[in-house]
Protein backbone atom coordinates (compact mmCIF):
# COMPACT_ATOMS: atom_id res chain seq x y z
CA UNK A 1 0.00 0.00 0.00
CA UNK A 2 1.39 3.53 -0.93
CA UNK A 3 -0.56 5.39 1.87
CA UNK A 4 -1.79 3.74 4.64
CA UNK A 5 -4.64 5.18 6.71
CA UNK A 6 -5.51 5.22 10.15
CA UNK A 7 -7.57 2.54 11.18
CA UNK A 8 -9.95 1.97 14.30
CA UNK A 9 -11.39 -0.55 15.69
CA UNK A 10 -13.47 1.63 17.91
CA UNK A 11 -17.72 1.72 17.90
CA UNK A 12 -19.23 -0.52 15.17
CA UNK A 13 -17.15 -2.12 12.33
CA UNK A 14 -13.87 -0.77 11.58
CA UNK A 15 -13.24 3.32 10.45
CA UNK A 16 -10.21 4.44 8.31
CA UNK A 17 -8.97 8.20 8.77
CA UNK A 18 -7.09 10.04 6.41
CA UNK A 19 -4.56 12.34 8.16
CA UNK A 20 -3.02 15.46 7.22
CA UNK A 21 0.45 14.35 6.07
CA UNK A 22 -1.89 10.91 4.87
CA UNK A 23 -3.41 13.72 2.28
CA UNK A 24 -0.77 15.71 1.06
CA UNK A 25 1.17 12.05 0.49
CA UNK A 26 -2.43 11.53 -2.05
CA UNK A 27 -2.22 14.62 -3.36
CA UNK A 28 1.79 14.22 -4.11
CA UNK A 29 0.73 10.50 -5.71
CA UNK A 30 -1.52 12.27 -7.93
CA UNK A 31 0.65 15.23 -9.19
CA UNK A 32 3.38 12.56 -9.86
CA UNK A 33 1.34 10.28 -11.82
CA UNK A 34 -0.06 13.34 -13.50
CA UNK A 35 3.47 14.21 -14.67
CA UNK A 36 3.03 10.94 -16.69
CA UNK A 37 5.62 8.78 -14.98
CA UNK A 38 5.06 4.79 -14.44
CA UNK A 39 3.08 3.78 -11.19
CA UNK A 40 6.18 2.17 -9.91
CA UNK A 41 8.29 5.61 -10.44
CA UNK A 42 5.56 7.75 -8.73
CA UNK A 43 5.44 5.28 -5.80
CA UNK A 44 9.51 4.70 -5.43
CA UNK A 45 9.28 8.96 -5.90
CA UNK A 46 6.90 9.48 -2.99
CA UNK A 47 9.17 6.65 -0.74
CA UNK A 48 12.36 8.20 -1.28
CA UNK A 49 11.06 11.76 0.59
CA UNK A 50 9.45 10.42 3.04
CA UNK A 51 12.58 8.06 4.17
CA UNK A 52 14.87 10.65 3.84
CA UNK A 53 13.18 14.12 5.03
CA UNK A 54 9.94 12.90 7.16
CA UNK A 55 8.94 15.94 7.62
CA UNK A 56 8.39 17.20 4.28
CA UNK A 57 4.59 15.64 4.99
CA UNK A 58 4.17 16.44 8.12
CA UNK A 59 4.46 20.44 8.14
CA UNK A 60 3.29 22.58 5.72
CA UNK A 61 7.40 23.79 4.60
CA UNK A 62 6.68 25.36 1.36
CA UNK A 63 10.61 24.11 0.09
CA UNK A 64 11.49 23.10 -3.61
CA UNK A 65 13.33 20.02 -4.18
CA UNK A 66 14.26 18.11 -7.18
CA UNK A 67 14.65 14.26 -7.40
CA UNK A 68 17.13 13.00 -9.48
CA UNK A 69 17.59 9.58 -10.94
CA UNK A 70 20.31 8.36 -11.91
CA UNK A 71 20.40 6.05 -15.15
CA UNK A 72 23.33 4.17 -13.86
CA UNK A 73 21.80 2.19 -11.22
CA UNK A 74 17.76 4.08 -11.32
CA UNK A 75 18.23 5.11 -7.65
CA UNK A 76 16.57 8.66 -6.85
CA UNK A 77 17.91 11.05 -4.93
CA UNK A 78 16.01 14.16 -2.70
CA UNK A 79 18.40 17.05 -3.49
CA UNK A 80 17.29 20.74 -2.17
CA UNK A 81 16.67 22.86 -5.79
CA UNK A 82 19.26 24.33 -7.39
CA UNK A 83 19.04 25.71 -10.15
CA UNK A 84 22.61 25.02 -11.24
CA UNK A 85 21.96 21.59 -10.48
CA UNK A 86 18.98 20.81 -12.31
CA UNK A 87 20.62 22.44 -15.64
CA UNK A 88 23.57 20.14 -15.46
CA UNK A 89 21.62 17.41 -14.31
CA UNK A 90 19.56 17.86 -17.61
CA UNK A 91 22.33 18.80 -19.87
CA UNK A 92 23.90 15.49 -18.73
CA UNK A 93 20.65 13.43 -19.25
CA UNK A 94 19.61 12.82 -16.09
CA UNK A 95 16.11 12.41 -15.47
CA UNK A 96 14.81 15.27 -12.40
CA UNK A 97 11.20 15.41 -11.08
CA UNK A 98 10.32 18.66 -9.27
CA UNK A 99 8.76 18.52 -5.59
CA UNK A 100 7.18 21.57 -5.55
CA UNK A 101 6.12 21.38 -1.77
CA UNK A 102 3.75 24.69 -1.78
CA UNK A 103 2.18 23.63 -4.76
CA UNK A 104 1.27 20.26 -3.29
CA UNK A 105 0.09 21.61 -0.68
CA UNK A 106 -1.88 24.36 -2.52
CA UNK A 107 -3.67 21.46 -4.56
CA UNK A 108 -4.85 19.36 -1.17
CA UNK A 109 -7.92 19.44 -0.16
CA UNK A 110 -8.01 20.22 3.28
Amino acid sequence: MIVVPVISDMGTGRSIYYSRSNLVELTAMVYYLSTRISFDIAAETLKRPKEQEPELFISSRGKRFILLLSAQDNSLSLVEFDRKIAITSLDEGKALIPLWLHVIYQQASW
